[in-house]
């Protein structure tokens, strides 16, 4: 009755999502200091883990406050236990102690993106509807709100931040492992299988499929330095994961936010998630960005015209030259830009050319009894 019970409650609740996530108050900075100081806790041990916690606080705080925990909480609660529910009545054909969890990462898979229906013996179809990929500012450059997993459940639609980021929660929930992994400007689901014939794979939730690294790879865009350095195609830990959100909650921040002086919240943001997460691209490149910044301040500050006339002042040649290092680092571990028309392009071949980039080592879940 646990499913059912979260089924019902959704439907009731769902009318609490139905808000313009175009239109919100401005949240102040105090409420954004809390959240920082929430997240920061996660990651010293002085609060439990959470990462489907952290992401609603990020999300929270950038709409003022306008989303309800409780709201949000069921509606993950009804995929986690239609998940769990339909991974009990299946029987996957797949041969490995892990079993248990590969059945539970398939039913995660197909009530995500599925449009088949389980059909109960109390007459309910449970399966929701597929969520699918919105192309419409698919980077949150004109709504940052496009970024959050309560706009996908929302709207069913999502971007390569959300809804691997809600596979990972719904994964959390029904006690399944996988990791999230990055590829320049995209984020997926990486798994270990402990069957050999399988091992490492991926899941690509924004085309519902398996990709082999081959597709990764094939942007043109993943350098052999940035797969060596851990920067691309590495799995992240749990804190890893509550870092990650220590900078999504930095980037709501400077949109808001937008003096030219106010970026001591941005390297605190920056600086506390490399301490847990040295090599993530976002948080080097945010602090990178941010020094970059403070320099061009200082150089108003100065009324200097050119950088060189500039450090003659200690705090200014200093700014520069950690902002310069950040930049290199960041070249030599391989990172690149991907422009938006080339993402665009590279999400497209998968879906147009699924069979030459699938992984045939798998077997679909969807074909299970």
């Amino acid at each position: 009755m646990r499913y059912l019970l979260a089924f019902i409650l959704f439907l009731i609740m769902l009318p609490g999502f139905s808000q313009d996530y175009g239109c919100y108050d401005r949240p102040n900075r105090e409420s954004y200091n809390e959240a920082f100081h929430y997240l920061n806790n996660m990651l010293t041990g002085d609060t439990i883990m959470s990462f489907k916690n952290a992401v609603f606080t990020v999300e929270n705080t950038y709409l003022n406050g306008k989303l309800d925990y409780d709201t949000f909480n069921v509606d993950v609660e009804y995929y986690a236990s239609v998940a769990s529910e339909f991974s009990s009545r299946s029987n996957l054909m797949y041969e490995g102690l892990d079993k248990e969890n590969m059945q539970k990462l398939g039913s995660v898979f197909m009530v995500m993106t599925s449009t088949k229906r389980l059909f109960l013996d109390s007459g309910y179809y449970l399966l929701p509807s597929p969520l699918t990929y919105d192309f419409d500012d698919f980077w949150g450059d004109r709504d940052w709100s496009k970024m959050f997993v309560s706009k996908l459940l929302a709207t069913q639609k999502g971007n390569c931040h959300s809804l691997p980021y809600l596979y990972k929660i719904i994964a959390d929930e029904i006690d399944a492992k996988c990791y999230l992994s990055f590829a320049p400007n995209h984020t997926y689901i990486k798994v270990r299988s402990m069957n050999p014939k399988v091992g490492w794979f991926n899941t690509e939730l924004t085309n519902a499929t398996f990709p082999i690294d081959a597709w990764i790879k094939s942007s043109g865009y993943v350098h052999l330095d940035a797969i060596k350095s851990g920067l691309y195609m590495d799995t992240l830990s749990a804190k890893q994961e509550i870092a990650i959100c220590m900078i999504d909650l930095a980037k709501g921040y400077e949109r808001l936010f937008k003096s030219p002086g106010d970026t001591d919240f941005l390297l605190r943001c920056a600086d506390t998630a490399l301490l847990y997460y040295p090599n993530y691209a976002n948080a080097m490149l945010l602090k990178a960005e941010t020094l970059k910044k403070q320099f061009e301040n200082r150089m108003h500050e100065l009324k200097v015209s050119y950088p060189k006339q500039a450090f003659e002042d200690p705090v200014a040649k200093s700014t520069f030259g950690e902002m310069e290092a950040l930049y290199f680092k960041l070249f030599k571990m391989g990172y690149r830009t991907m422009p938006k028309e080339m993402y665009v392009q590279w999400l497209t071949d998968l879906k147009d050319h699924k069979e030459k980039y699938l992984n045939k080592n798998l077997v679909d879940y969807r074909n299970t009894k």
